[in-house]
C-alpha cells in the first residue's frame, strides 16, 4: 500500500517533531468519582450554542454536552426541543472543536418522553380545521421533521453517547436507539409506551430498536406490551454496553469514554461511524462497495502516518481538527 502524502517533506518535518511535546496538550482522562457537569476545563471552542430546551457545554477538548434541559418537567420533550435538536446536531456536526457527544438530562429523571400537552395544544391548533383526509396531509408534513429530530443523530458523524439515569420512556427510547452508544446508572427504567398512547411509535423505535437488541420476539413484547425493562434487562438484551451505580458514576464513565474516543483519529472514527450506520441498512457486499470507495480517499490522510509514527515510538499522536 502506497501512501503519497510522505514524500512532502513538509509532512516528515510534522511526523519527526518531538511527540511527547505534542501529545502534552492532551486531557488524561479523569477520576470515576468526578462529577462530568462538574468538570473545569476552559471552553475550546468559539461556537455559541444557546437554546431553550438543551444546554451544551463542552467539558473537556473535543467532547460535548448536550443535556436536556427541563428538570422540572422531566425533561418532556416539546415543540421547541423537536426543532432545537435538529439545529443542534446539525452545528455539531460541523464544529471542528466536536469530536464526541455525551447525551444527558438534567435533573432526577433522562426524559419522560413527549410533552403530552404540549403536543395536543400543537395537534389542536394545527388541525382544527378541515377534513379527516386534509388533516392527515398535514400531519404527513409535520410528522418527518419530528423524525428528522432523531435522524440527526445518527447523520452526525461525530459519536453520540447516550447517557441514562431514571427514567427513559418513549421519545427517550426513539432517542437513545439513534445514539452510537447506550450507557445507563442500576436505576434506569425504559418503557416504549407510545401504544398506551394509543398510537405506534412514530419517530425511530420501530425502526432502530429491533436490530439494536437483535431479539425479533423480544423487541415486539416490548413494543406490545408498554411494560418497563430495567438496566440489567437492558444490558442482558444489549440495549446498553454498560451500567454504574448512580448518575455520579454514570456521567464520569461516560466522560472517561468520550475523552478515549476523542484522542483516536477523527477521520478514522467519523468514517467508521458512516460506515456502520451505512452496513446497517445495506447488504454485505453493498458495504463493501462503499467501504472501498470511501476508504480510496480516506486512507491517504495524514492520520494515518501520524498513527503509525506514534505506534512506533510508543507515545500518543495528536491529530488535526477535521
Amino acid at each position: 500500500m502506497s501512501f503519497p502524502f510522505v514524500r512532502k517533506p513538509s509532512m516528515l518535518r510534522v511526523l519527526s517533531r518531538g511527540w511527547k511535546e505534542l501529545g502534552s496538550t492532551h486531557c488524561e482522562g479523569i477520576p470515576r468519582s468526578v462529577h462530568l457537569q462538574t468538570c473545569s476545563m476552559r471552553s475550546m471552542s468559539s461556537k455559541s450554542y444557546d437554546f431553550e430546551t438543551l444546554a451544551v457545554t463542552q467539558p473537556t477538548e473535543y467532547v460535548y454536552q448536550v443535556e436536556m434541559n427541563r428538570p422540572k418537567k422531566l425533561n418532556a420533550m416539546t415543540t421547541a426541543f423537536w426543532r432545537e435538536m435538529r439545529v443542534c446536531f446539525s452545528e455539531l456536526a460541523a464544529d471542528k472543536d466536536c469530536r464526541v457527544v455525551i447525551m444527558t438530562g438534567a435533573g432526577r429523571a433522562f426524559t419522560a418522553g413527549i410533552d403530552i400537552q404540549d403536543a395536543f395544544t400543537s395537534f389542536m391548533q394545527q388541525n382544527d380545521e378541515g377534513d379527516s383526509s386534509r388533516r392527515g396531509f398535514q400531519l404527513q408534513r409535520d410528522l418527518p421533521p419530528m423524525q428528522e429530530t432523531f435522524t440527526v443523530i445518527e447523520k452526525c458523524p461525530k459519536p453520540v453517547i447516550a447517557a441514562v439515569h431514571n427514567l427513559c420512556i418513549g421519545g427517550g427510547i426513539d432517542m437513545i436507539s439513534a445514539c452510537d452508544i447506550r450507557l445507563c446508572s442500576e436505576d434506569a427504567r425504559f418503557i416504549i409506551k407510545e401504544v398506551d398512547l394509543g398510537i405506534a411509535a412514530d419517530v425511530g423505535t420501530l425502526q432502530r430498536f429491533p436490530k439494536i437488541i437483535g431479539n425479533d420476539s423480544l423487541a415486539r413484547e416490548l413494543i406490545y406490551t408498554a411494560r418497563d425493562f430495567l438496566s440489567d434487562e437492558a444490558k442482558q438484551v444489549g440495549f446498553v454496553s454498560r451500567v454504574y451505580p448512580d448518575k455520579d458514576s454514570l456521567l464520569a464513565g461516560a466522560l472517561e469514554l468520550a475523552i478515549t474516543i476523542s484522542k483516536k483519529s477523527p477521520v478514522a472514527i467519523q468514517g467508521s461511524k458512516v460506515n456502520l450506520v451505512y452496513a446497517r441498512d445495506h447488504s454485505v457486499q453493498e458495504s463493501l462497495n462503499y467501504q472501498s470507495t470511501w476508504n480510496a480517499l480516506m486512507l491517504q490522510s495524514e492520520d494515518v502516518m501520524k498513527a503509525a509514527v506514534a505506534g512506533m515510538s510508543k507515545e500518543t499522536p495528536e491529530f488535526s481538527k477535521l
